[in-house]
């Protein structure tokens, strides 16, 4: 054929496959329920809705995908019940119909969520090395009554990267303990020491680590010298690390220190800067989270290896008040989940050492609903990365700077519920 010829391709001359996804686990209506399939190598995204029957079907190109469905369902006063479910890897050949069951799991969302994740860390002035002890989340009441939280803790999954060896995975794809209803919190679990009270549409700031202004020594860095912030530190604990852990700011009151217990080994609470699974839980009260993780009984080993280094604390999935599953943009291939489906059916990709952090997205109907809104809302949102923004375009702390009550996103589901924004709002 000369090289001039041109050969035109229509959509018939695409070999494709086809996945039908089929829902189990759900008590209502079946029909409705938005499935994503994603291409595991080029990340392409494919949205279909199921049927009365429960079903999705995808005609696709052969390849490796993978799939999570989300529903969320109102059953009261800003009471929220969400059904997500996740699937194994699928790989799609060409001609061949593949039948996947995904099972469906509900759980009833928190009036608190994480707002904000800030661990990836920024440049120096130096422009060539990077700082990454600056580290920070933001917790938020979502709803119109205030909250209290007493033994309010913080803990991460094992293992502490996405993109690292996981061991806790069985042959057919599921996480070991999927099936028993807790997750794994490795290394250190940190909390509250009194009660934790957010009022309404308000947010708590807490430093993870370097609790001190940042910005005199690295300008693109945090501010944390602030009498109204939290932070962890708690070196009798045995996280001593000064990299970690500066003397905090005079500014913050000791009150506002965390307490830390240690299940693991090390002096400083390694908190992934690339892609974390971050965890906030509430243990019961008759039980302090000491008695709990030092508890034999309530620990887990990563990989089933029993040592003192791969130590978790079991947190059971109805103590869970939120978590977020982060995974690094420098590792597309190869990242796996940590947390269930029910916890949290997706993941958020995250660029560290830019100074980049992980912001909720804005729930546009419940949040333009609210009376007290109107003329407040600011709209034209510019600071996502890289066509990760908030699809509703409003600009939240442009809005709250306004006077604006934010009702933020939240389907259990970090695809869907944050993006990756260009900077902490903590810098604004």
């Amino acid at each position: 054929m000369a090289c001039s010829d041109k050969v035109e391709t229509t959509s018939a001359d695409i070999a494709l496959g086809k996945v039908v996804i089929s829902l189990s686990g759900i008590s209502d209506s079946k029909a409705g329920f938005e499935v994503q399939l994603r291409n595991t190598q080029t990340n392409s995204i494919f949205i279909e809705k199921t049927n009365a029957e429960g079903t999705a079907t995808f005609s696709v190109t052969p390849g490796i995908y993978e799939a999570t469905a989300t529903k969320k369902e109102l059953t009261g006063h800003n009471v929220y019940y969400i059904y997500n479910g996740t699937s194994g890897q699928i790989a799609v050949r060409k001609d061949v119909s593949t039948p996947v069951s995904m099972e469906m799991r509900k759980a009833r969302t928190s009036q608190v969520v994480i707002k904000e994740l800030y661990n990836g860390g920024c440049m120096k002035d130096d422009g060539v090395t990077f700082f990454q002890y600056d580290k920070s989340f933001i917790l938020y009441n979502n709803g119109d009554q205030a909250v209290s939280l007493s033994n309010l803790c913080m803990g991460f999954c094992a293992p502490a990267n996405a993109h690292a060896n996981n061991r806790n995975y069985t042959d057919d794809g599921k996480l070991t303990y999927e099936a028993e209803g807790f997750i794994p919190c490795w290394n250190g679990v940190w909390y509250f020491p009194n009660t934790l009270t957010i009022e309404p549409y308000s947010q708590v700031v807490v430093n993870i680590c370097g609790a001190i202004d940042n910005t005199q020594t690295v300008s693109a860095s945090v501010n944390y010298a602030n009498a109204d912030y939290y932070c962890m530190y708690d070196p009798e604990s045995g996280y001593y690390n000064t990299n970690y852990y500066p003397t905090p700011s005079a500014l913050i009151p000791s009150s506002h220190y965390l307490k830390a217990v240690i299940m693991g080994l090390g002096n400083g609470w390694p908190f992934s800067m690339s892609s974390p699974a971050f965890v906030v839980f509430q243990i019961p009260e008759g039980t302090n989270p000491r008695e709990y993780c030092t508890n034999s009984e309530n620990l887990w080993y990563s990989g089933g290896d029993v040592k003192q280094t791969n130590a978790c604390a079991k947190v059971p999935n109805d103590w869970i008040v939120d978590a977020i599953e982060v995974f690094s943009s420098d590792y597309k291939e190869g990242s796996l989940k940590r947390l269930t489906a029910d916890i949290d059916a997706g993941y958020v990709w995250l660029t560290n050492r830019h100074g980049h952090t992980l912001y909720r997205n804005v729930d546009q109907q419940a949040t333009e609903a609210l009376e007290e809104n109107a003329g407040k809302l600011v709209y034209n949102y510019q600071l996502g990365v890289d066509g990760s923004t908030d699809p509703s375009s409003i600009d939240a702390e442009a809005s709250l700077k306004n006077g604006a009550h934010i009702i933020y996103q939240d389907t259990n589901n970090s695809t869907n519920d944050f993006h990756e924004r260009q900077r902490c709002s903590l810098k604004e």
